[in-house]
């Protein structure tokens, strides 16, 4: 049975939760949400030309899907990512080629430069890759934490003086100074393609306000009254928690002060009910992974991120 590919259409619910399924079974330490999804296409900037197809059976069974699309923040311009997803248990019916041929289609009549996506670190998947005329550069880790577990390191007895941490509910009559701590920390966040967040509206359309960032486990450490570290958590609404970016603010750093924030959020994460704690790591950021050691995390899997020249400069 050959698969076909279509658009997931906006507003349906059931659409939504098919791309949840087959995320989840393809790649189980991401934390997704029908709510997220359909927030992925609402929000999603013009620049972007960001789409989410779905791949079925003649029966109208959902295997796969690819979400695709130009990195408009992005610092160089033409570079573009899609990122596919088969249902393990569905896996030799020719989904996984015929969504790379419908995203790298989709990109064609674009702009575009170079194509990256991200593939786990295993051998059918790197021949996968290999064999379409992709090239892996950079690394990645994703990590999980069992909450249930009892062992987070306890918050300190004592903050240093001027030292006060808030949810980011707290930020919600204004989210402005969040939005300038989360583009300078992003600024020096490791990747191949530096990113810029420089719309403050985009921003608050596609990061704020997305379903799945928990605005009141979202940590926020403020120093004499002005924002210095965060930790922002998503999570899936029932059991599963994940760390979406923790960042300190240049002149802060050194301080402790994202351990810190990201201590407070796990542990109100763990007396708000989650019970698994997932978060994704640069292999070559060796600071963050030296932290999340500390917590007690624990590489569950890793990921290549492979590129291909689809256009000239």
């Amino acid at each position: 049975m050959i698969p076909t590919i279509r658009d997931l259409r906006t507003g349906d619910v059931a659409d939504a939760e098919s791309v949840v399924r087959v995320r989840r079974s393809a790649l189980p330490f991401m934390i997704t949400t029908a709510a997220g999804v359909a927030h992925e296409l609402t929000s999603a900037h013009p620049d972007s030309h960001h789409r989410v197809l779905l791949a079925e059976t003649p029966d109208g069974l959902p295997v796969g899907t690819v979400a695709v699309g130009v990195a408009h923040r992005g610092t160089e311009p033409g570079q573009a990512y899609f990122n596919a997803y088969v249902d393990p248990a569905h896996r030799g019916l020719g989904t996984g080629g015929l969504l790379v041929r419908a995203a790298e289609e989709h990109l064609a009549a674009l702009d575009v430069v170079d194509t990256y996506a991200w593939v786990l670190d295993e051998p059918e998947h790197r021949a996968f890759a290999e064999r379409r005329g992709y090239r892996p550069s950079r690394s990645a880790h994703f990590l999980r934490l069992d909450l249930t577990a009892g062992t987070l390191p306890p918050l300190p007895a004592e903050r240093p003086a001027g030292v006060e941490l808030r949810p980011g509910s707290a930020f919600d009559a204004d989210p402005r100074p969040l939005y300038r701590a989360d583009a300078e920390a992003t600024a020096d966040e490791p990747g191949d393609v530096p990113v810029g967040l420089d719309d403050y509206e985009d921003w608050l359309d596609d990061v704020w306000l997305n379903p799945a960032l928990d605005h009141e486990l979202t940590t926020v450490v403020l120093v004499d009254g002005v924002v210095a570290a965060f930790s922002a958590a998503h999570t899936d609404g029932a059991t599963r928690y994940g760390s979406a970016m923790t960042g300190t603010l240049r002149a802060f750093r050194g301080r402790g002060l994202a351990k810190l924030a990201k201590t407070d959020s796990l542990h109100r994460a763990r007396a708000a009910g989650y019970r698994e704690a997932f978060t994704g790591n640069d292999a070559g950021n060796q600071p963050m992974l030296a932290i999340n050691r500390w917590f007690g995390y624990e590489i569950c899997a890793s990921e290549t991120r492979w590129t291909k020249r689809t256009g000239t400069a």
